[in-house]
């Protein structure tokens, strides 16, 4: 039992949708009426499990839904799975920011929570102050602070701002100074909920690393929500999918990303529109207010027929039919293709075409963008499709794996034999030969 760090037993989380505090005092004293006799609380009955593509009305959800886990001490567990489907309501749970409605939860040790970007920090105070602050929370002493602080200045990369109030800062600014708190101020669990999808490639890799090195050399516990399927097998051993606020799947890493991609694409549809893609939008912590509405999604071959099942030579083609509310200054759409075990493969953003220079300041109306994966990319193997539209610093809409497809690599002159087609990139080179 020692070497147990978390156990969970049987935890619920219960929402109320709609207006918050509208039970009337009816509802009260017939709650506390049936708490007293020993019986279930009636609000629990007829409530529906978490599926955010249920059209039927009801007025509370399952956040979560009799989870159990047990996490020994040392272990980088990444928690995967779609949007709703309880991962932040866990985090949020197991760092006391809400307390579940039922069940139980046994922590050993100090847990330091990366659940949103800046939580934990208050704007109108600087860098240091906040460093400080955080370090207080946690029961550090301020000279334990001070050994510390040149480490996580220097990892955070905000030297010359560190007396600058954090409101003031760039959101990778943030997440970074976020990060380098949470992780360098001795924890004996450390919460991380998507650091990874915020910050340069060099940042995430310092992340991945640090990560690595609290396990690896201090044995600390570190528990890991990402979309990114890559890092999530690079930096855990163990992975849970979790659906619809239940545990879907608890095991090695490379099982849990194959579950959750393939119920990523059976889920997937080869065109979406209005009322889906709210479904599939994911959660924008950096934008006030919306700016882009994207009407319809879809992926088909050349010829504008839609399909998920494509020959190597075969354009695939993706359209982004959407409207901009206020001007853009700088706009950009990108797509990420990964293949099946969540590696990220290809990108292509608008503007690496020199024609699509003109159309990065975009006012106010309706667009219709397309994208052509060119024939002879990819090898025979099962991909996934991302869709961001997004300025330099912000991504104001994000679709991840959007869409699955698959593609089947047919060689290239007649020679299919001998060549590896399975390779993810197969694109078709020039070749020369000298003598």
């Amino acid at each position: 039992m020692n070497d147990i760090a978390i156990k969970i037993e049987d935890v619920s989380k219960l929402y109320k949708l709609g207006l918050v505090g509208v039970n009337t005092l009816g509802d009260d004293l017939n709650r506390w009426w049936h708490l007293i006799r020993g019986k279930s609380n009636p609000n629990f009955e007829n409530v529906k499990t978490n599926d955010r593509n249920s059209t039927e009305k009801t007025d509370y959800v399952w956040g979560l839904k009799d989870v159990s886990l047990t996490v020994k001490k040392g272990e980088v567990v990444g928690i995967i799975g779609k949007n709703g489907a309880g991962k932040s309501t866990l985090l949020k749970i197991l760092s006391r920011v809400t307390n579940p409605t039922k069940g139980s939860i046994k922590v050993r040790g100090k847990i330091s929570s990366l659940l949103e970007v800046g939580t934990g920090f208050h704007p109108d105070l600087t860098g240091r102050e906040n460093i400080f602050l955080n370090a207080a929370i946690l029961g550090m002493s301020r000279s334990e602070v001070l050994s510390k602080l040149d480490e996580i200045v220097d990892f955070a990369g905000v030297g010359i701002y560190l007396d600058t109030p954090v409101k003031r800062y760039s959101s990778g600014m943030y997440v970074r100074l976020a990060f380098a708190v949470a992780a360098h101020l001795e924890p004996d669990i450390l919460i991380v909920d998507e650091v990874l999808a915020v910050g340069d490639a060099e940042f995430q890799q310092k992340a991945i690393g640090r990560m690595q090195a609290a396990t690896q050399q201090e044995g600390r516990t570190v528990l890991v929500v990402s979309h990114n399927m890559a890092s999530i097998r690079k930096l855990c051993k163990r992975g849970i999918v979790l659906h619809q606020g239940s545990v879907l799947y608890d095991g090695e890493t490379e099982g849990a990303v194959a579950r959750y991609l393939g119920q990523e694409g059976k889920a997937t549809r080869l065109k979406l529109e209005a009322d889906e893609l709210k479904n599939a939008l994911e959660e924008q912590r950096f934008v006030d207010k919306e700016i882009i509405s994207v009407q319809s999604l879809s992926i088909s071959d050349s010829a504008g027929l839609l399909k998920g099942s494509f020959k190597s030579d075969e354009d695939i083609v993706i359209n982004v039919g959407f409207s901009v509310i206020e001007e853009i200054a700088d706009f950009r759409l990108l797509i990420v293709v990964n293949d099946r075990i969540g590696n990220e493969i290809l990108a292509t953003c608008s503007t690496d075409d020199p024609e699509m220079q003109t159309y990065k300041r975009l006012k106010p109306g309706k667009y219709n963008w397309k994208c052509v994966l060119k024939k002879n990319t990819f090898g025979g193997n099962q991909f996934f499709a991302s869709v961001y539209l997004s300025d330099p610093s912000i991504h104001h809409v994000r679709f991840q794996n959007v869409f699955a497809f698959e593609v089947n690599f047919l060689g290239y002159n007649g020679i299919t034999k001998y060549v590896n087609g399975s390779t993810p990139i197969r694109p078709q080179f020039q070749w020369s030969l000298e003598r």
